[in-house]
């Protein structure tokens, strides 16, 4: 395997391991430059959230990307992680309904990249 799927892996095995609920892979390889997949979570509270986020960011850190950051630190509703190749969304149930973030990334999108 590859770095980026070693990467994708250990940050699945993360959020299961830690009682995520919802977990989903999205590939964007083909679709978007702003990275390779999108890793779509729920949380069961904001400290859930905040607790997963904090996880997977120790977890990216430890495999040698150094410049990951969390985004979203003043929300109890959402957190991103920007792990560069690969980018994780932690959602609370209703807010992740709203945004449908799989739906809008799963649609079928014209042959040429989406550029951001």
């Amino acid at each position: 395997m590859d770095k980026i799927s070693d990467l994708k892996s250990i940050i699945l095995n993360t959020l299961d391991s830690n009682k995520a609920i919802d977990i989903v892979s999205i590939d964007l390889k083909n679709k978007s430059s702003i990275a390779d997949y999108m890793i779509v979570a729920s949380g069961t509270s904001s400290r859930h959230i905040q607790a997963l986020s904090e996880q997977v960011l120790e977890k990216i850190k430890l495999s040698g990307i150094k410049n990951c950051k969390i985004e979203g630190s003043e929300s109890n509703d959402w957190k991103l992680i920007d792990g560069i190749d690969v980018i994780i969304h932690i959602f609370n149930p209703e807010k992740r309904k709203f945004y449908e973030l799989e739906k809008m990334w799963s649609e079928l999108i014209p042959k040429e990249k989406i550029l951001i």
